[in-house]
């Protein structure tokens, strides 16, 4: 199914920092259906790795589905501010993560980064934890 804009949200977490760590990811269209949800298991890795992580999987499936516009909503504030080129990314591994999404971003006519509060990021939490505790359980 093809969609001209879609809704993203992301999110990722690592246990220990760095540690074993996973991404969550919720697509919805504009209607606020679930058109797609799914979480896995990255490895090792810091939070904001993590975070970087969701966004490029997110952003990657919004792609194949022929979506022109995303909207992110994220609930890292870092991560966003960096998007917005409000920070700059200091940390040498997230300056290729940074870019890999700034790449990915430019396939698409408009992309939005919005912080919101962890509250309105539940769904994509969800996928995180449920991929962490797979992950620790050893399945």
């Amino acid at each position: 199914m093809k969609f001209e804009e879609l809704i993203l949200y992301t999110d990722g977490g690592a246990r220990g920092n760095p540690g074993p760590a996973a991404i969550g990811v919720v697509i919805k269209s504009l209607q606020g259906k679930v058109v797609m949800a799914f979480g896995r298991s990255i490895g090792v890795a810091t939070n904001n790795q993590a975070e970087y992580q969701a966004l490029i999987a997110g952003l990657e499936e919004v792609k194949k589905m022929g979506a022109k516009t995303a909207r992110c909503f994220l609930d890292s504030e870092l991560l966003v501010k960096q998007m917005r080129r409000e920070y700059r990314v200091k940390d040498k591994d997230l300056q290729s993560l940074f870019i890999k999404v700034w790449n990915l971003a430019a396939a698409f006519k408009n992309v939005t980064f919005n912080h919101i509060a962890r509250e309105q990021n539940k769904e994509a939490d969800a996928e995180v934890n449920k991929a962490l505790e797979l992950r620790i359980r050893g399945y």
